[in-house]
């Protein structure tokens, strides 16, 4: 029987499947249209499609990759908000409404702040106070707490989240309540703040369990449904979860903790992107995933995706930014990353002062694009890269999804053209042209803005329509080499594969360091490791497969913010010293400045316990020539690209016939099953002995 591990990522447009042959090291990829309102249904259609194409097959592990978390906040139809309660120190039930009073729109004086997630009615207080240092000013009131669950009761209420005052110091209250609502209502979901963002800073934390609680009966509910059809399809399989930190977590694990699978389908692709550069040699990667609803940006720095704090789950995207103060904010470890609405189904359009306009709305997997022939009117950027020449006229996904190159034609005709009186092709290079500028812009907000040069990285291009615009955003940025991976439009499920059980752990100190006890901070660290031992055994994970990565939180004294700065095992005075200086630089990168002569304060430990899998292993190819087989070109059609302004003709190779060592010299177009990708006249494509295509710029991209 052959064991196969199989990663399944849902996008916007299209489910993705990757089965990996543990034996041989061969991929089957699957891609079927998503179904948003019930994703479960194109997982299990997927998986169906996989079981039919092979025999004999046991499925080892399942990796899924989901943003049922992030639609649910959203307001997706389908996905209604389970009753939620909070319980708080008494005095503070108002917090997660008078939050930090950020206004997401400075000068608009009717704006309309996030809605609460819990109403009033449903906070409660409870008389209690914990001091600073963990001291207990005030015992628990346990009677308060007893007459809570009747009223929970009586409410109907799912979850309750628990965020008490100082609560990051000493947890003891916090437990307690929760002890007590399991015993009075068993089934009702409890997220303590203590154990989902145990950190300073009360808005932030209160709202990590809120967002935390309220997804719970969710996503438990999602993934054990999940499980459930899967099992009838036979597969007992283990069902793991992406996180948004980039590593995976269990089932069980991912339903007590959901907050930390909101971003968990991005993420795939920035772990993808650092596997793939670690194989090739490449430090530095700039991840660039363009799908059919969004297109994504990450940085990969020496080799490891940058990670960041906090993020504002449901907000609002602008300039490839979120907005503060327009979601709910939340404390868990996030792969950086920036998001616009440029993906192929991004839907054109002419604004009330004659201006075109890409986005934010896309015509997703229904009705999807004009030339997809199901209903859609609007013309979208996959419609204009069809005018251009540069998808194939006839077919897309290896001859079985047909394409109407005239329902493309009309849609911009109608839509765009009439009404502002552009021309055809002209209509068509706009919308391309304003998607790559949205783009190149969240490429420079994950390099330039986190102090990286762009041209010191390779550009990785992929989903299925990444390849498409790699040049032009290249180009752009002055990035000199670009890297289309095998498979690009499944490459975020590949990554699924790639990715490490991780778990992030944190302990609260705020002290300057001068003032740090170095044994003590050993100590923490050394409980931190065995905490987080135990969450991999959980898991499965063997003891030789564990390692654990130190980290603190520094900033300097008065600044409201810290920088995550990696430290060494085992802490020394001499080692917090260069963990300080390595702060410094990190500031200096960030900022543009640093001060020697300003205390520093030590405000988290960190500690990340991962739990090492298997690696995918890439089947190297014998070298076989830079001339390409004459059957690779397929055909050959007048192509529209932007600095000659006009149709050129160019040869359509077919990549499955390339070979390694084969050099194409551009203007060119490469096809393939999952994705298309243009070469432009001054770049070059060459197949390396894993099958990549590697893009050059004829002059080093300046």
């Amino acid at each position: 029987m052959v064991k196969y591990r199989v990663s399944i990522d849902i996008g916007g447009t299209f489910t993705d499947l990757v089965a990996l042959n543990e034996e041989s090291g061969g991929i089957l990829n699957i891609k079927v249209p998503s179904t948003p309102r019930e994703p479960a249904k194109a997982v299990i259609r997927a998986l169906r499609e996989f079981l039919g194409k092979t025999s004999d097959a046991e499925v080892s592990v399942i990796v899924h990759a989901t943003t049922i978390a992030t639609n649910t906040l959203l307001g997706q139809i389908s996905l209604e908000l389970p009753k939620t309660a909070l319980i708080t120190t008494k005095g503070f039930r108002d917090i997660i409404e008078i939050g930090r009073q950020r206004r997401h729109e400075l000068y608009n004086l009717f704006i309309q702040k996030p809605r609460t997630l819990i109403p009033r009615r449903l906070r409660f207080e409870v008389e209690e106070r914990i001091g600073p240092k963990g001291e207990i000013l005030t015992p628990l009131n346990k009677t308060q707490v007893k007459s809570l669950a009747p009223q929970l009761k009586r409410e109907n209420v799912k979850a309750v989240a628990v965020a008490l005052l100082f609560s990051y110091i000493n947890q003891k209250h916090e437990r307690k309540i929760g002890k007590m609502l399991k015993k009075s209502l068993p089934k009702i979901y409890v997220s303590l703040s203590s154990e989902v963002a145990p950190e300073y800073r009360e808005y932030e934390r209160t709202s990590t369990a809120v967002v935390n609680a309220i997804l719970m009966p969710i996503i438990s509910s999602y993934l054990n449904e999940l499980q459930r059809k899967i099992r009838k399809l036979g597969i007992k399989a283990p069902l793991c979860v992406m996180k948004s930190d980039g590593g995976i977590a269990t089932k069980t694990i991912a339903s007590k903790k959901p907050v930390g699978i909101v971003e968990s389908g991005p993420a795939a692709g920035v772990i993808a992107s650092a596997f793939y550069g670690r194989l090739l040699g490449i430090k530095n990667v700039l991840s660039f995933d363009m799908g059919g609803t969004t297109a994504k940006a990450g940085a990969v720095k020496e080799a490891k995706p940058e990670i960041i704090s906090e993020y504002e789950v449901a907000g609002k995207v602008h300039s490839g930014r979120i907005v503060k103060g327009s979601g709910y904010p939340v404390r868990h470890a996030f792969i950086d990353l920036a998001e616009c609405s440029a993906g192929g189904g991004t839907i054109a359009w002419i604004d009330e002062g004659k201006a075109l306009q890409v986005g934010p709305i896309s015509a997703g997997a229904e009705p999807g694009p004009a030339c997809y022939g199901k209903g859609g009117k609007q013309p979208t950027v996959t419609d204009a890269n069809v005018v251009l020449g540069r998808l194939n006229p006839k077919c897309m996904l290896g001859g079985e999804m047909k394409i109407y190159p005239k329902l493309s034609e009309k849609a911009i005709l109608k839509e765009i053209c009439k009404k502002i009186r552009l021309e055809l092709t002209e209509a068509a290079a706009g919308i391309i042209k304003i998607a790559n500028s949205a783009m190149a812009k969240i490429l420079r907000i994950v390099s330039v803005e986190r102090g990286h040069d762009p041209r010191d990285f390779v550009l990785m291009c992929f989903g299925g329509a990444g390849p498409m615009h790699g040049c032009a955003l290249a180009e752009e940025l002055n990035i000199a080499k670009i890297i289309v991976p095998q498979n690009p439009g499944l490459f975020s499920a590949y990554g699924l594969l790639a990715a490490d059980f991780q778990n992030t752990l944190v302990k609260a100190i705020m002290k300057l360091i001068d003032k740090v006890n170095v044994e003590n901070v050993e100590a923490d660290f050394q409980k931190l490791e065995l905490k987080g031992a135990k969450l991999l055994e959980k898991q499965h994970v063997p003891k030789m497969y564990m390692r654990f990565i130190r980290q603190m939180d520094l900033r300097y004294f008065g600044q409201s913010y810290e920088l995550t700065i990696p430290t060494s095992k085992p802490l020394t005075p001499e080692i917090l010293r260069q963990t300080v200086e390595k702060f410094h630089k990190k500031h200096m990168a960030i900022y543009g400045y640093a001060v020697k002569e300003e205390p520093v304060e030590l405000v988290n430990l960190k500690l990340i316990a991962i739990g090492l899998i298997k690696k995918p292993k890439l089947k190297e190819k014998p070298l076989s020539g830079e001339k390409p087989p004459k059957d690779a070109v397929t055909a050959r059609r007048k192509v529209f690209f932007e600095k000659d302004s006009s149709y050129i003709e160019t040869s359509i190779y077919q990549r499955e016939k390339l070979k390694t060592g084969n050099r194409i010299d551009g203007p060119a177009v490469i096809e393939q099953y999952d994705a298309t990708t243009v070469v432009y006249p001054n770049w070059a494509a060459s197949v390396d002995k894993f099958g990549n295509i590697i893009l050059s710029a004829k002059n080093g991209g300046n």
